[in-house]
């Protein structure tokens, strides 16, 4: 069973930056779309960003836009999401989530992608 491990948040002051990690251990992520979710205590989860299985595509919520960039590394199985410009609204649990048959387009959100495998979560606090 695929299991996706989350890594590199934090504390950080607003206008800072972190870059998230999504990798797994024993399943090549090559073939899967990722997507990052984001849910804060008291609020819906929502979708932020999305990758294609190539990288060819990506896909980012209108909150992130300009801000954050999902990548992709083949080589050390790793998706990656670059937050820069952070703000204390971007505080929340970030999740990756991974799926072999859903899409990420620029035409539809990433909240509605369906995703069959999720990670754990890392806490990310933007807090002067």
């Amino acid at each position: 069973q695929l299991q996706l491990v989350e890594s590199g948040g934090g504390l950080v002051q607003p206008g800072g930056s972190l870059r998230l990690s999504c990798t797994a251990s024993g399943f090549t992520l090559d073939y899967y779309v990722i997507g990052w979710f984001r849910q804060a205590p008291g609020k819906e989860r929502e979708g932020v960003s999305c990758i294609s299985s190539s990288g060819g595509n990506t896909n980012y919520a209108d909150s992130v836009l300009g801000r954050f960039t999902v990548s992709r590394e083949f080589a050390k199985n790793t998706i990656y999401l670059q937050m820069n410009n952070l703000k204390p609204e971007d505080t929340a649990v970030y999740y990756c989530a991974a799926d072999p048959l859903t899409r990420c387009s620029p035409f539809k959100r990433v909240a509605d992608y369906d995703f069959g495998s999720w990670g754990q979560g890392t806490q990310v606090t933007v807090s002067s």
